[in-house]
């Protein structure tokens, strides 16, 4: 364990896209209906659950290979089987891992998904990695009270600007959001965000990303009072704003993830269906602001899932530990 470092005094400089992720190889992938009444990115699919599982963790595995020959820190942590969730692949929704040794464990809506948050995979991270935790940041008691915020699926950081944008929904409350605020010394900055039928989108990782010089919005899903402030707010920041639609919001556009890899260069992960939503000048923009593009074919897990690549990479700011 290192000095914790108070990040509502700290003024350093903090880095935007992570130099190592971690993900979570799932034991029994499958459409969970306890997420599905929020998340109509979810369906429960054809074909047994055996099946569903397996080609899971074939995609899974490609994802993993696929940023690894990009040059990416990733570490692989196996879910065990017992006592094992459908949605163990999406870890980004139970923890978040900050630059000065902070880990925060999030509250979550779904009583399966409770069971994803292990200890022990912050251990084997801390020994396998070098990394070093300092402080632990604990908001599971909000869901004695009905009160969610799911990681970095309820919340996508500025990190740079200090703001934590979040869209409203069952999976998001504004109190947890204050609070998560408070003790990481950062801004909220709140909008809502809807479908084409006006149902709230289930977590902001699907309408928004930012990267290190470039941010995805889907602005059409975010009502016209609130559209030109969140996009003056992005803009501010010094992000190229590209905009996407609802349609390419549904096909998982925005639910992208820019990481460092281990030359300085930044990979853009994303899924083979979201690739296809951008035209041939969208993915140049992306190029420009973003470096290379990693796209994987992940129909299973967003399907019966409800997520794509984002949801299924945590990040990892954590300093590493003194020698």
């Amino acid at each position: 364990m290192t000095t914790a470092v108070d990040p509502r005094t700290d003024s350093g400089p903090r880095p935007q896209c992570a130099r190592a992720v971690f993900v979570v190889r799932p034991a029994a992938f499958a459409w969970n209906p306890e997420t599905a009444e929020c998340n109509r990115f979810q369906s429960p699919g054809q074909g047994p659950a055996w099946s569903a599982h397996e080609r899971a963790v074939a995609e899974f595995d490609a994802l993993v290979s696929a940023l690894s020959q990009a040059g990416v820190e990733v570490h692989v942590l196996e879910e065990l089987a017992v006592g094992s969730s459908p949605d163990a692949v999406f870890p980004n929704n139970w923890v978040s891992l900050h630059h000065d040794g902070t880990v925060v464990l999030y509250p979550m809506l779904a009583p399966s998904r409770r069971r994803e948050r292990r200890m022990e995979f912050l251990a084997t991270l801390e020994a396998r990695g070098g990394f070093a935790i300092s402080r632990l940041v604990d908001l599971t008691h909000h869901e004695l009270a009905g009160r969610f915020l799911e990681g970095t699926g309820s919340v996508v950081f500025d990190h740079v600007s200090r703001t934590a944008y979040a869209c409203v929904s069952p999976r998001t409350h504004l109190t947890v959001l204050d609070e998560l605020c408070q003790e990481l010394g950062y801004e909220a900055f709140v909008f809502e965000s809807t479908d084409a039928d006006g149902v709230p989108v289930y977590h902001t990782n699907v309408v928004l990303s930012i990267g290190r010089r470039g941010a995805i919005v889907c602005a059409e899903s975010v009502p016209e009072a609130q559209r030109g402030a969140l996009v003056e707010r992005l803009d501010a920041a010094g992000r190229e704003v590209i905009a996407i639609d609802r349609r390419q919001m549904s096909g998982f556009a925005g639910n992208v993830l820019e990481i460092e890899a281990r030359d300085g260069a930044t990979v853009l992960a994303m899924s083979g269906r979201a690739r296809l939503c951008f035209d041939a000048a969208a993915l140049e923009a992306l190029q420009r602001v973003a470096g290379r593009v990693v796209a994987v074919p992940i129909p299973t897990i967003e399907q019966r899932g409800g997520g794509s690549v984002r949801c299924m990479i945590a990040e990892v700011f954590l300093p590493r530990a003194a020698v």
